[in-house]
């Protein structure tokens, strides 16, 4: 199996080293990850600066695993792996596996998520894709009780199937996992999400703040109420954002 591994954090976070460690056994592993923090990204790509793109040394401990690095986004990655590196060989990528991202991608997250943004430029091109996330936004997370649900959830997505334009997203809770549960998208809404600050000169700019509102804490059947009980979430989900109920 030809794996391509990347995330929004960076390479080097906890999140991915974990994560080319874990896959390792199952195939060829190629990474193509930013060469540094590319969180809430989304989609974005590069459209107007150069993209830089180099092979870094493979550390000790995941020998095997070809590592490539990028000045670009997480979206950026897989383009440049699809285009650049694969190239007329880009059907041999099998597998897209994005994280371990630090903080959820559940509910209304996923629109801003460059873990997820990564995955849906995947399923894009017709390539099986898997986002995985944590309900931590440390920067040295607790990922031991997610850890032996990977490479199962891997194998086990992998061998179901993904039409073409769907991919997975995969939000762990932080702590003890009851179980799996395959979820739906948490409607949901960010609130008082700027706050602000005086700078040295006298100007006032804003920095991101705020928090997520639960819109339908009763319903358990999403994301958010999976997460908030324990459990680890699966949300299938699509390229494809038409909302069909009003067509016709």
């Amino acid at each position: 199996m030809e794996i391509l591994i990347t995330n929004d954090d960076g390479w080097g976070s906890k999140g991915i080293l974990l994560l080319t460690r874990l896959l390792l056994p199952l195939g060829h592993v190629t990474v193509v990850a930013p060469d540094g923090a590319r969180s809430g990204m989304s989609n974005a790509i590069s459209a107007v600066d150069d993209i830089t793109f180099k092979k870094i040394p493979t550390p000790p401990d995941l020998q095997g695993a070809d590592i490539y690095i990028t000045s670009g986004t997480p979206s950026d990655c897989i383009k440049l792996a699809v285009n650049v590196l694969f190239g007329e060989d880009s059907s041999r990528i099998d597998l897209v596996v994005s994280g371990i991202n630090h903080g959820s991608n559940a509910a209304i997250n996923i629109i801003y998520s460059g873990t997820m943004g990564a995955c849906f430029v995947a399923a894009e091109q017709g390539i099986p894709a898997i986002g995985f996330s944590i309900y931590d936004m440390d920067a040295n997370p607790d990922f031991s009780y997610m850890e032996s649900y990977i490479v199962p959830l891997v194998k086990e997505l992998y061998v179901k199937g993904m039409p073409r334009t769907v991919c997975y997203n995969v939000n762990a809770p932080k702590g003890p996992i009851r179980d799996i549960r395959y979820t739906r998208q948490c409607v949901s809404h960010w609130e008082k999400e700027m706050r602000p600050i005086r700078l040295d000169n006298g100007e006032t700019a804003y920095r991101m703040t705020g928090y997520l509102v639960n819109d339908e804490p009763e319903a358990q059947d999403t994301d958010e109420w999976a997460l908030a009980h324990g459990y680890l979430s699966v949300q299938p989900c699509s390229v494809d954002m038409t909302y069909y109920g009003t067509i016709g």
